[in-house]
């Protein structure tokens, strides 16, 4: 097809949209486009967007896109990729590349914030009480904290000595936790706590051998009514509470509602 035909294919298929826009709306085209418009406009540079639809852009890609590939497309894009704006949210469970130094990329993150970092979600495959202490002493406005648990690396202690230093916490998420947390020191620490989300392992089976006593010395019953007592003994202002594989009785449940007045959401599963 010659340049002459495309030209004249593509100006008929324009005055059929122009047509069918002025017979179906009753509307009068008061300009005319041209194919060369048309293609200006595919041509278009990203550069030249708005910083803030570009921010709306490379929000949504993943953490390992922005820092290896988007900060690297041009000058602007890295300037809009260190800006401490673009690191408010965090969430690493997103990340399925294994073979990435994810808790460099964390650290990394997390300075790249500047202390403005408000909600963080730490996958279970390299978090540390080594790194929960960097983020925390870093982001003392965190108001979201997501932790899956992998042990020994992440202790009762380093839990508690972390979640300490960032008393405006307001969501707090556990999951794959095969330890007993001290529920009333983190209420304590955390006087706006308003949503808690406990995913337990539950008592470990025979598989629990691989651990050292140490690490076992950490890992509580749970067939007790402690967790559901020292919820409502220290977060009144809970409005979200999910409890998952956790033994509490009828007179724990009692406590919670009694203790958390402005519960709004329970969810219980009960371990078998």
């Amino acid at each position: 097809m010659t340049a002459s035909s495309k030209m004249t294919s593509s100006t008929t298929l324009l005055s059929l949209f122009m047509k069918e826009d002025e017979e179906g709306r009753n509307k009068k085209t008061t300009t005319s486009t041209t194919l060369e418009s048309l293609l200006m406009k595919e041509r278009r540079n990203w550069v030249d967007l708005p910083p803030e639809l570009t921010t709306s852009i490379l929000l949504r890609l993943s953490l390992t896109d922005i820092l290896d590939n988007a900060q690297k497309v041009c000058k602007e894009w890295r300037r809009i990729c260190k800006d401490p704006s673009m690191w408010r949210k965090i969430n690493t469970r997103d990340c399925l590349m294994y073979n990435f130094d994810f808790v460099s990329m964390c650290r990394h993150i997390v300075d790249l914030s500047q202390g403005g970092l408000l909600e963080i979600n730490v996958d279970e495959h390299f978090l540390s009480d080594s790194l929960l202490s960097y983020i925390t002493d870093r982001s003392r406005n965190l108001r979201s904290l997501g932790l899956g648990m992998c042990f020994p690396r992440v202790t009762k202690l380093g839990v508690v000595n972390a979640i300490a230093k960032i008393p405006l916490l307001e969501t707090l998420e556990v999951t794959h936790s095969c330890i007993k947390l001290d529920l009333k020191a983190i209420g304590h620490a955390c006087p706006q706590l308003k949503t808690l989300k406990l995913n337990s392992l539950g008592r470990l089976g025979p598989a629990s051998d691989k651990y050292d006593s140490n690490v076992l010395d950490d890992m509580g019953p749970l067939e007790c009514d402690d967790d559901a007592l020292a919820i409502a003994e220290s977060m009144p202002k809970l409005h979200h509470l999910q409890l998952m594989a956790n033994r509490l009785t009828n007179t724990g449940l009692n406590a919670i509602l009694d203790g958390c007045p402005h519960l709004e959401h329970l969810t219980q599963v009960f371990q078998d």
